[in-house]
């Protein structure tokens, strides 16, 4: 047990006085607000750029009341001017594009009959958009001819917006279920990314231990069992170490944004307001977006959230770590690790795909259910599950047999990490790696 601590507190030591761990355990929070910011204010930009579209329309069935200015789209009547000679301003970089309306009789072969020129090819917002104008123009057209009245079809529009409760009367809004998807969907891919980045980190260790043959000298004194578990959890407990300095930064930042926006934080964690009521308060108070934003996401149960991430990313961690570990122990150079890489890292990225595919749908659907309880991709969807509601006994289903698949991982891998780790000069097969198993000395 003390040879286990030796090496435990030796990896962890080594891991913080990295300089590259110190710089990004600081910098990390501040970089990932920095992109969402910029992000933030490159779409706020795209958005702001104006695009002027000029049409022909030798119908003669739409007016300039068709073809309404937007924030960021305006159009012109060029019908006088022509087909051709449009099309050559437009070419010239005088207007982003041209839509061109033909004649016809038939309303359903005109609908697929117009046209869109343009130097650059438009977004595919701006299609649909001018696609919709056209579609309720000839719509309304059609209905004239049938002798509808427009006007009695727009009045018996009715607009449904249905409240969602739980049984214990808590109103559910559609803006927290989009921050539930949004926040389990970001749990669950920063996860992948922990273990796949933590995970590597122990097999390049195993790696320059290996072709240093420092290895020799230490497990003269140690067993290869002990070496490989200290090295998975001397790298946990500095990447808990860095998550908790992330928190710290993180709540930092929180509170100096939810003061800079007037948010009551111990309030809002206190008391439940209903999406009815804040939407009443935004239009009382002159409340903004982000803070009606800020006020659900502190609905959501972050504090359990945050102990499960902890949990499945040690969970998660130390069962892929095992068998990074192994890989590293297999091989002599980084470059040799290609072929074992993939039937590892194949269980994350189904996690990741099954989670985006069922989890957002149905979260406690069949398919969800089953891949939260897989050890090998329990992590992930488990995670993305959590902000939706799961039962007690899932949690505890999943949770243990992650520990016991763990704990089986750690053994299995052991039995190829002792062996390995005293092999040069061979570029290890699956089928060294069977006898390695299988050996019993």
């Amino acid at each position: 047990m003390g040879k286990l601590k030796l090496i435990i507190q030796r990896e962890f030591i080594a891991k913080v006085r990295n300089k590259s761990f110190i710089i990004m355990t600081f910098l990390s929070p501040l970089i990932m607000l920095a992109m969402g910011a910029l992000v933030f204010f490159l779409m706020k930009k795209n958005d702001q750029k104006i695009k002027e579209i000029v049409y022909v329309d030798n119908s003669g069935l739409f007016s300039k009341e068709d073809f309404k200015d937007t924030k960021t789209l305006h159009y012109k009547d060029f019908t006088s001017l022509g087909l051709e000679a449009t099309k050559k301003k437009v070419e010239k970089g005088d207007f982003f594009g041209a839509l061109i309306i033909p004649k016809n009789d038939s309303l359903a072969i005109l609908a697929s009959s117009v046209e869109f020129y343009s130097k650059d090819s438009p977004g595919i917002s701006i299609i649909n958009s001018l696609e919709n104008k056209i579609e309720t123009k000839l719509r309304n057209v059609q209905l004239n001819y049938f002798g509808i009245d427009i006007n009695k079809i727009n009045a018996s529009r009715i607009r449904s917006d249905i409240k969602m409760f739980n049984f214990s009367g808590e109103e559910f809004s559609k803006l927290i279920n989009g921050l539930k998807i949004g926040v389990g969907a970001i749990t669950g891919y920063l996860l992948m990314m922990f273990v796949i980045i933590y995970g590597t980190s122990v097999m390049r260790s195993v790696i320059e231990e290996k072709t240093s043959r420092i290895i020799e000298i230490i497990v003269s004194s140690v067993k290869p069992f002990q070496l490989m578990l200290g090295k998975i959890i001397g790298n946990a407990t500095a990447g808990l170490l860095q998550f908790f300095i992330w928190g710290i930064i993180i709540f930092i930042i929180t509170t100096v944004l939810s003061s800079f926006f007037g948010v009551d934080v111990v309030e809002m964690q206190t008391s439940a307001i209903s999406a009815q009521q804040l939407e009443t308060a935004k239009q009382i108070t002159g409340a903004n977006k982000l803070q009606l934003v800020i006020q659900e996401i502190l609905r959501l149960p972050i504090l359990k959230l945050f102990l499960l991430f902890i949990f499945y990313f040690l969970g998660g961690y130390m069962l892929y770590s095992s068998l990074f570990a192994a890989v590293g122990a297999a091989v002599d150079n980084e470059t040799d690790t290609q072929q074992f890489m993939l039937p590892i890292m194949l269980p994350l990225i189904l996690a990741v795909y099954v989670g985006f595919a069922t989890v957002i749908s149905d979260p406690h659907g069949p398919i969800s259910v089953a891949f939260s309880y897989i050890p090998l991709t329990s992590p992930i969807v488990m995670l993305m599950r959590v902000p939706f509601g799961v039962l007690w006994y899932e949690l505890v289903i999943s949770m243990t047999l992650l520990i016991v698949t763990f704990v089986f991982m750690v053994w299995f891998a052991a039995k190829i990490y002792r062996v390995g780790i005293l092999m040069y000069g061979k570029k290890p097969t699956y089928k060294d790696l069977y006898k390695w198993i299988k050996y019993k000395g």
